[in-house]
């Protein structure tokens, strides 16, 4: 019955590492974008969102060995609506490397452009 034991409290901890990372991944994301990428976007203000995903990753934090509560998962539907939502169409308004970009040095360039 501890070895059980041991092992829910051991998938509960990398849960929370897990959800603690992806409200960090957003929150140095966020701070990585233009102001005026969120207003270009039509999504809320780069304040709003820093202020959302700031909590979401405190509460993150400190809620690791109990990411199953219900500021643990607040926390991380925070996190993840930013991630899914926000962060897609702030992205092409500049602010943070592009996937496949390499800081114009190739990256994925054929013969007529990008692949």
């Amino acid at each position: 019955m501890e070895l059980l034991n041991n092992l829910q409290n051991g998938v509960l901890l990398i849960l929370g590492v897990a959800a603690f990372g992806l409200c960090l991944w957003a929150l140095v994301d966020c701070l990585r974008r233009p102001a005026g990428a969120f207003v270009a976007a039509g999504k809320r203000t780069k304040t709003f969102w820093t202020v959302i995903v700031a909590v979401a990753t405190a509460i993150g934090f400190v809620s690791i060995f109990s990411i199953l509560g219900i500021f643990g998962i607040l926390a991380v539907v925070g996190a993840s609506v930013y991630l899914a939502d926000v962060r897609p169409a702030v992205r092409q308004y500049g602010g943070g490397p592009k996937r496949g970009d390499r800081g114009g040095r190739g990256g994925n360039q054929g013969p007529y452009g990008p692949w």
